[in-house]
């Protein structure tokens, strides 16, 4: 008889075992863990954050300089579309310049006080990638956000470094000791050619000057008025000094200068992205670039080109990102490696149905890192971008917000912990380009007040906004589209924030259901940037139930930080703790499913959400959710995709 009882315990244990188990593995298959914006997921593979230099070695080793990667070294190691690790920490690099020979690589360093500051170059050795040597270069050492030494080339035993506030190019050895200064109004990228001559690019007039080897000048090669020469690299094999040029060209140009400079050809589509002749505006291709920052070759021919996207403000870190590609000498495509995000998240588009991404200034499709679609901004029609303007007070506008209404796509991109809003439209005209029409606040919406107590653009375009100190939430109706497509809202109207919520930190409202979403504070803090345990959900707002919430959800997870929603559920990501994404269902208030990661495999999901609106939802019409996540360790978003069991 105990044996008996044993044996019945027994298996009741097991079955309830293998129950767990199997529901577990049911839950669990519900959703699928997926990337976008980094050609590899793991944070050990991934493309390193925001690349402004680059230096290839002979064998094709390619070395790009970065401000700030949040989980590798500034110095990005890759070699035939594979990277091969990093250099140095996370922060120590300026990324403006890099160079290197057989032995040694010298980059631009950040600002660092223990140092002696900024205008510093650093020597590392290439095998052991250790520092053994800081050269002193620059006269002014207290900048810490742009850019000082903005140029480096090494030629024979000499080393040569644009001193940009100093107005001279600083020539070293290797083993840092000074040999001359050559004057030279803003320099910027250098390069020697195989006579000793010094080439230095003068980006914003659009001129390059000559010089010879003891620093005499030679001649100016003038560009077009338009033209910015941002990246030099002199091809010895054929005699070529080929110019990057940043400015609405767009693309490589290649001189003769074995005699008087010569126009030989160009390499990439004459406009770049811009081009409307072989596609779409804003489209990026093989050969549509954006901003050239780096040229290099080896031995075989091969050509590599550094090409980011534009975006980004003061904050170096946040600009562009990486966009490597490879071509063989035939000029056809090898491959590319492309980091394009990083503190940034990116919204599914409603007129897809979810198939297409937009982050504050990127458009992006696929899996498994997906394609790189578009760059939305057009620098040149729209110099005054908040998300390209260095006075902008925000540290960049990295994060997309959608709405799509009769036709109308409408985007809102923002920053890190935002108090400003920014709308953007698009036009048959412009493409993929995103037209600044106003923000909020601003004139546009007649408020000065800071928005610090929640915001969403619903499906219908209207704006919802907790203005700062007006215990109020703040409706603005869109009132329309003119003949461009240019969106006007109507004047704001506001309702009390109800008194259950105590401080309010986040506004979501659902239109299809009437459903608003309050997230309130924590109560006595002073970081308006975070939320609370308590979120109310309010079914017919509209329609006139302002006061009384049902359900009221209780967030268990540590530390919220972020929220969004879509359908019947909200979704809550964390900070300081956790990268999971709960999902709580607006009717029960239970939390339904945590998304951790289902793919260890191929992507890693960060170690929290440190944004404010660093996570978007939206339902497809499949009944499949779509859930986004900003991740700046591997410089990607992490995509959750899950349809609920009932």
């Amino acid at each position: 008889m105990l044996f008996r009882n044993l044996r019945i315990r027994l298996l009741c244990v097991f079955l309830g075992v293998a129950l767990s188990l199997l529901y577990a593995h049911l839950s669990y298959a519900q959703y699928t863990t997926d990337w976008l914006a980094n050609t590899y997921g793991l944070d050990a593979s991934h493309v390193g954050n925001a690349a402004r230099s680059m230096w290839v070695d002979p064998s094709g080793v390619i070395y790009t300089s970065s401000l700030w990667d949040e989980d590798a070294g500034g110095v990005g190691i890759y070699q035939n579309g594979a990277t091969l690790g990093s250099m140095g920490a996370h922060n120590e690099f300026q990324g403006s310049a890099i160079t290197g020979n057989d032995t040694d690589l010298f980059v631009a360093l950040a600002f660092n006080s223990s140092l002696g500051g900024s205008g510093l170059v650093g020597r590392y050795n290439r095998s052991s990638q250790t520092r053994d040597l800081v050269i002193a270069v620059s006269a002014d050492t207290t900048e810490e956000k742009a850019d000082v030494i903005t140029g480096i080339t090494t030629a024979g035993d000499l080393l040569y470094v644009s001193d940009y506030p100093g107005n001279r190019v600083r020539v070293y050895t290797t083993d840092g000791a000074w040999q001359q200064d050559i004057s030279v109004a803003s320099p910027g990228a250098i390069a020697v050619d195989s006579s000793g001559n010094i080439w230095v690019a003068q980006k914003a007039s659009g001129a390059i000057q000559e010089f010879n080897a003891a620093g005499t000048a030679v001649t100016t090669l003038s560009l077009a008025s338009t033209a910015r020469p941002a990246s030099l690299y002199y091809d010895a094999t054929n005699g070529e000094l080929l110019v990057g040029d940043e400015g609405p060209d767009m693309n490589i140009k290649i001189f003769d200068i074995s005699g008087t400079p010569t126009l030989l050809s160009t390499f990439g589509t004459l406009g770049g992205y811009l081009d409307t002749t072989t596609g779409t505006k804003g489209r990026v291709g093989d050969k549509r670039f954006t901003r050239v920052h780096g040229i290099g070759k080896d031995t075989a021919g091969n050509l590599y080109v550094l090409n980011n996207p534009w975006g980004g403000t003061w904050d170096l870190g946040r600009d562009g990102g990486t966009d490597i590609h490879a071509y063989d000498k035939t000029g056809a495509l090898k491959w590319k490696l492309q980091g394009l995000n990083f503190e940034a998240v990116v919204a599914p588009d409603p007129a897809t149905d979810g198939v297409y991404f937009y982050s504050g200034n990127n458009i992006y499709t696929g899996t498994a890192g997906g394609s790189f679609i578009a760059n939305t901004i057009d620098p040149f029609t729209y110099p005054s971008d908040p998300r390209i303007d260095v006075t902008d007070p925000q540290r960049g506008e990295d994060f997309g917000q959608m709405a799509y209404v009769n036709g109308h796509r409408l985007l809102v991109a923002n920053g890190q912990n935002p108090d400003i809003f920014y709308l953007y439209y698009f036009s048959d005209a412009n493409g993929d380009i995103a037209i600044p029409v106003g923000s909020i606040p601003g004139t546009l919406f007649n408020t000065t007040a800071r928005i610090r107590d929640g915001f969403c653009i619903d499906s219908k375009g209207d704006i919802w906004a907790g203005l700062d100190k007006t215990s109020a939430i703040w409706h603005y109706p869109l009132a329309g589209f003119d003949s461009t497509g240019k969106p006007t809202w109507g004047a704001g109207t506001s309702t009390p924030t109800p008194a259950s919520i105590g401080t309010l930190t986040r506004i979501i409202y659902l239109v299809d259901s009437d459903t608003m979403i309050l997230a309130s504070g924590i109560t006595g803090s002073t970081d308006w940037t975070a939320i609370g345990t308590r979120v109310e959900v309010y079914h017919g707002w509209q329609a006139g139930n302002t006061s009384t919430p049902n359900p009221v959800i209780t967030l268990t997870g540590t530390n919220p930080k972020t929220i969004a929603a879509a359908g019947n559920y909200l979704f809550v990501g964390y900070v300081h703790t956790v990268p999971n994404i709960d999902a709580y269902n607006l009717t029960t208030g239970a939390n339904t499913i945590t998304f951790t990661n289902s793919n260890t495999s191929a992507v890693s999901v960060g170690n929290d959400v440190d944004s404010m609106y660093g996570i978007r939802a939206y339902l497809r019409s499949t009944g499949e959710y779509v859930v986004t996540k900003d991740n700046y360790n591997s410089t990607n978003v992490v995509v959750y995709h899950w349809t609920p069991s009932s």
